[in-house]
């Protein structure tokens, strides 16, 4: 007790000499410049300093070329991955103003590249809409970069200015001429190692943005090259998002129920609607919303209005032409009418209001009710000139209705059984005792021998374990109703706590904070967490964006001699064990390779894959919904060739597999 009496007393001196007990005053504020505050908090303006936000410093650059297209003042964006790391953004734009401007003495090109908030895009006579609207894209870059260089050609002479981690060098100045029809902006930025541990762009990464700001800009090319390898592309869809439509079916293996996707477009007060649209025999939506280019992942009021205008002009349509008899009395709502789809709604409005900085869901209530003027005439104009086509949608609709209903049923009768047991739970269930979600964890792992293991070495306090019998259900391939008829399906969605389906489903009722996949290092393993990360993917993926779903690792090796040991997780670990041991003698090292989770006892697989302070999990992320989508079509669909095609593409980049 006195020692624990003697470090407060220490604490207390300490606080006082530090200032940070009663000497808290004005003196203790500090007020950080634009470019200082961007560099101490980069994740308030790029998201995180990961790879997610490496890679926003390309797109921050690129938009601002983007918004000069949709002013009408461009029409090419070249993009290279440097020998060096750095990156270049070369357009056909006007060209940054390079002027003083008279309140500060200083170039508004210097102005754009180092202060934050400094910009066109709040000027509506220079943007009519733009993308950037907070004005803190390329000076945000420009802070965090170790070194950024500008070249503006305009009015017939080429400027330049270098700056180093956002500040200037040398003012502007002027370093050639150049023909007056020669214009645009070159921007080149080394990413700062200071801020970012892996400054390596990815190819696959970048090219995939700018192949889909190509679709939704139909005016533009964009062409990408990577100079560390041979790597180039060139994107110029002169059919936009309805090439884009036809592409992502054609990718992810769907095949389409009718020839051409529905094209609607249209313009009221300033804001532009463009609307393409697909069926295709798949039993999932694949809608994706975009406003003034940036993908609004959570959708909003844009996304609201087409789906409200097109579920009220088919019902009309269906009605009116007598075309619900197979029905059965069932009132198809929106849900049935989104089975199958695939569809590009993109937006360019002149004040967009989003919720964040992350610009992931359109607020502005004018904008929905736009869509739906559009979407009303436009799509009523159509099916009534292909008639055949509308009834195809139709037929669709309530073949998704007709299953809805079954799912319904068996959703009852899930819950009836689900009453008759005290706890509600699934009876294989071992739960936790701890009943905050947030500090609780659920295991869903493979065999009941895994399970068994995990249930003796888990902390019974905050870990529960579900194990599974056999391979899930490919829910690629089947309807909410099939899939509810899947005994360990139905058990990890009562587990889970969310409900299912988009009457039910709420992310919010989770039981856990973590939901964590524990399957063997090998192919069947490997399928399983698929399997498992598909029917998340489809039917739960709001958990995946929440950041909620994980992946353990567990090793492949144990390497002992004598009493010592050391685990590893793939050949390179193991063969550095064996090293180490070798500088004592060659003799009786023995080198087990586990086939199984069940392999290991309940102690080794609490030390090695679930003890918090010694496990490594893999958080499983959604970069692009777009990729996701067509991936896990690939994977898990009909289709042979495109799956044996993407397996031996990407088969180098496996790790950690037992095979």
């Amino acid at each position: 007790m006195e020692d624990r009496n003697e470090t407060l007393d220490m604490a207390k001196d300490n606080s006082k000499q530090n200032g940070t007990s009663k000497d808290y005053g004005a003196d203790n504020i500090q007020v950080l410049s634009g470019i200082e505050h961007v560099r101490k908090r980069p994740a308030m303006y790029i998201g995180d300093v990961g790879v997610r936000g490496l890679h926003h410093l390309v797109y921050e650059i690129v938009d601002n070329s983007v918004d000069e297209a949709l002013a009408g003042h461009n029409d090419f964006i070249y993009v290279s991955i440097n020998q060096d790391g750095s990156v270049t953004v070369t357009d056909r734009g006007r060209g940054i103003p390079t002027g003083i401007k008279k309140d500060t003495g200083k170039s508004a090109l210097e102005l754009v590249m180092t202060v934050i908030g400094a910009g066109g895009k709040f000027d509506k006579n220079s943007y009519k809409v733009s993308g950037g609207l907070h004005g803190v894209g390329a000076s945000v870059v420009n802070a965090l970069s170790e070194w950024c260089e500008v070249e503006v050609r305009r009015e017939g002479k080429i400027f330049y200015q270098k700056y180093k981690r956002g500040v200037p060098e040398a003012p502007v100045k002027e370093v050639g001429k150049t023909k007056e029809s020669d214009h645009g902006t070159k921007t080149t930025f080394m990413p700062d190692s200071q801020i970012f541990k892996n400054r390596e762009f990815r190819y696959d990464t970048l090219a995939d943005r700018l192949r889909e700001l190509a679709y939704l800009n139909r005016e533009l090319k964009i062409i990408i090259e990577d100079k560390r390898s041979d790597k180039r592309d060139e994107f110029h869809f002169k059919g936009g998002i309805q090439e884009f439509v036809v592409d992502l079916d054609k990718e992810a293996n769907r095949m389409a129920l009718f020839k051409k996707p529905i094209y609607m477009e249209g313009e009221k007060d300033g804001t532009f609607v463009d609307i393409a649209l697909q069926y295709n025999n798949s039993y999932q939506e694949n809608v994706f919303s975009y406003v003034n280019n940036i993908n609004t992942h959570e959708g909003g009021t844009h996304l609201t209005g087409f789906r409200k205008a097109f579920t009220r002009t088919m019902n009309t349509y269906a009605t009116k032409n007598d075309l619900l008899k197979s029905a059965k009395n069932i009132q198809l709502t929106g849900d049935d009418y989104r089975e199958g789809l695939t569809a590009i709604v993109s937006v360019k409005v002149p004040e967009p209001q989003f919720e964040g900085q992350t610009k992931t869901k359109l607020g502005n209530g004018e904008t929905q009710t736009i869509v739906e003027t559009i979407v009303n005439e436009k799509l009523a104009e159509f099916i009534e000139q292909n008639p055949s086509t509308a009834k195809i949608i139709i037929e669709k609709a309530i073949g998704a209705a007709t299953a809805r209903e079954a799912a319904r049923k068996a959703k009852e009768l899930t819950r009836r059984k689900s009453a008759l047991d005290s706890y509600s739970l699934p009876g294989k269930l071992a739960d936790c005792s701890i009943s905050d979600p947030e500090h609780c964890e659920l295991y869903i792992v493979e065999g009941d021998s895994a399970g068994g293991s995990a249930k003796q070495g888990r902390d019974r306090r905050f870990q529960a374990i579900l194990p599974l019998k056999g391979k899930i259900l490919n829910v690629e391939k089947a309807r909410l109703n099939k899939m509810l008829e899947n005994e360990e399906i139905r058990t990890i969605i009562t587990a889970l706590g969310t409900g299912i389906g988009d009457d039910e489903f709420d992310p919010t009722k989770i039981r856990y904070g973590k939901l964590i996949l524990m399957t063997d290092a090998d192919i069947d393993g490997a399928h399983i967490r698929t399997l498992l990360l598909t029917f998340l993917f489809r039917y739960m993926r709001a958990l995946i964006e929440a950041g909620r779903v994980y992946i353990a690792q567990p090793p492949l090796y144990l390497v002992k001699r004598g009493k010592e040991q050391v685990y590893a997780w793939d050949d390179e670990e193991r063969d550095d064990a064996i090293k180490r041991f070798e500088e004592k003698g060659k003799d009786n090292i023995m080198v087990q390779r586990y086939k199984g989770l069940g392999e290991m006892n309940p102690e080794q697989l609490w030390t090695t894959t679930m003890d918090p302070e010694n496990r490594t999990l893999l958080k499983v992320s959604i970069d692009s919904a777009l990729e996701a989508d067509k991936i896990f079509s690939t994977l898990m669909g009909d289709e042979v060739e495109p799956r044996r095609k993407f397996i031996e593409s990407n088969a180098k980049y496996v790790r950690r597999l037992d095979v």
